[in-house]
């Protein structure tokens, strides 16, 4: 194994790469009695158009990475989850735009639940009669999420900002699109993705990094996998202006919400630092859009905004946007203003006091993340995928200027690439 310290956190990964191609991470936290892994295959919603190397190209429904992530804790004794529970620990999966996620959280038999965790994620069961019965559940759960507000603007919000990429895709899909899944394409997107080249696991706790490495080395070996090639995603290419500048859903709502939203430009030739990019972003929002912000001060007097108000940036290897928004009583006028402060801060730069509070209080706030093996493994295999070691954000905010924060203020909050979402009261659409 190769080991890797970060002296500005003061943590130790352990990295291998296995003879099957499986990545495996491990981060041991002295005195914790806790320990969390998590099962990651690079496999999400937006990979509905893919190619392996010496394979017919592929196109399956919309939803199906979701769909695949529910059949896979079947198993022909039962549900998966009743040997997690057994002994003590807490599991659990999530699908993503760009990866699915099996995961669990225990304090004992670390060791068996690892074995488990592996050994159900590299052993497909599913029937065509079970896969029939999950487009039911599935298809509830869709029209559960048409109903919720949180959820309609905020993928408004996406599907207004985006034309063409997949991630204007629901992630589990249409209820049309989820009928037109079968067990042979289940198999052929599981065999294509769940490949051990395709994943990593990443653990993290009270562990001993030799025995967890011992362990999943002889836990691979015992199983055949055949050399795969590399999968090749297709996207179609995504024009740089937005889908629509404003999008409008009713539904009954105590009170309207509202977001607003900047689509990533990545200029042509030019060096992309994700790294940088996402550090910017983060002390950007947080001077411009956090409660101790002279906008978000202003908005809540105005009692245009309520205390849910926040922003997000959320960067990925060929897209990235921003979010930024929650409840309010009325959204045009809150558009306006925020339009507003924009193009005053654009005008005036940010300012240097409020750049060095922001970017400790960035540094404290990775600092104390630190103290949660949960937090650890899903930020570092979130970040993995999208080119950035998590690792290195604290000396990417360190050395941070604040040139840098004001060039991504200009570059980023584009008002030509703006798109806002509004949910209001009314009928179901």
């Amino acid at each position: 194994m190769k080991k890797r310290h970060y002296a500005a956190i003061n943590e130790t990964l352990y990295v291998d790469e296995l003879d099957n191609g499986l990545k495996l991470y491990i981060v041991p936290k002295e005195g914790f009695s806790k320990t969390y892994a998590a099962f990651t295959t690079h496999y999400g919603s937006i990979d509905h158009h893919f190619q392996v190397t010496g394979e017919e190209e592929v196109r399956v429904p919309d939803g199906i990475a979701h769909f695949l992530e529910h059949k896979m804790f079947e198993e022909p004794d039962g549900d998966v989850f009743a040997k997690f529970s057994e002994k003590g620990a807490y599991a659990n999966a999530y699908t993503s735009f760009d990866r699915t996620t099996y995961l669990f959280t225990a304090a004992e038999a670390v060791e068996d639940h690892l074995t488990t965790l592996l050994n159900f994620v590299q052993h497909p069961y599913f029937s065509e009669e079970s896969v029939n019965k999950e487009k039911g559940i599935i298809g509830q759960e869709i029209k559960m999420y048409q109903d919720n507000p949180e959820w309609r603007v905020y993928y408004g919000l996406v599907e207004a900002l985006f034309q063409r990429h997949p991630i204007r895709i629901d992630i589990a899909g249409t209820i049309e699109s989820i009928q037109q899944i079968d067990r042979e394409t289940l198999l052929k997107c599981y065999h294509a993705f769940y490949h051990p080249s395709n994943m990593m696991l990443f653990v993290v706790g009270g562990v001993d990094p030799d025995r967890i490495a011992q362990l999943v080395r002889a836990n691979q070996a015992s199983k055949p996998f055949k050399p795969q090639g590399e999968i090749k995603r297709f996207y179609e290419q995504e024009p740089e202006d937005v889908f629509e500048e404003k999008r409008v859903i009713h539904l009954p709502v105590a009170l309207p919400k509202c977001y607003i939203g900047f689509k990533e430009i990545f200029e042509p030739g030019r060096d992309r630092d994700r790294l940088k990019n996402e550090a910017a972003s983060r002390i950007m929002f947080d001077m411009m859009f956090s409660p101790s912000s002279e906008c978000y001060q202003a908005l809540y007097d105005e009692g245009l905004i309520t205390d849910g108000f926040g922003s997000e940036y959320n960067q990925y290897p060929d897209f990235a946007y921003s979010a930024i928004g929650g409840d309010t009583k009325d959204p045009d006028l809150l558009v306006d203003r925020i339009r507003s402060f924009i193009r005053k801060s654009q005008a005036e730069g940010l300012d240097e006091r409020a750049f060095e509070r922001s970017k400790r209080k960035r540094i404290g706030a990775l600092l104390r993340l630190l103290n949660s093996p949960e937090t650890i493994g899903n930020e570092y295999t979130k970040f993995i995928y999208r080119g950035i070691d998590w690792f290195d954000l604290l000396p990417a905010f360190q050395s941070l200027t604040l040139d840098e924060v004001n060039e991504r203020l200009m570059r980023h909050l584009n008002l030509n690439h703006m798109a806002v979402s509004i949910v209001r009261n009314g009928n179901l659409s």
